[in-house]
């Protein structure tokens, strides 16, 4: 029995190989919209983080993320729904 004969999921059957990933591009051989995307993007980026490290930072509160946004508030395996 030849391997083209044999049915996918018998036994001896060969697996399909595996795709290989496409190279990694580099920056500068992106279209000039990417490039643009990319660097709008970085900016933004830039700016959240910046924002970010300038807010007013919270004492004694809970950590985490905001409860009223993400979902339930949950303190010690207690869940309160607002």
């Amino acid at each position: 029995m030849t391997q083209t004969d044999r049915q996918a999921g018998e036994p001896g059957a060969a697996e399909p190989a595996e795709a290989p990933e496409p190279p990694a591009r580099r920056f500068e051989d992106l279209p000039p919209a990417a490039q643009r995307a990319l660097r709008e993007a970085e900016a933004r980026r830039t700016e959240f983080d910046r924002q970010q490290a300038e807010a007013q930072k919270e004492y004694g509160g809970r950590g985490g993320k905001d409860p009223a946004r993400f979902g339930d508030w949950e303190i010690k395996g207690i869940a309160i729904d607002f």
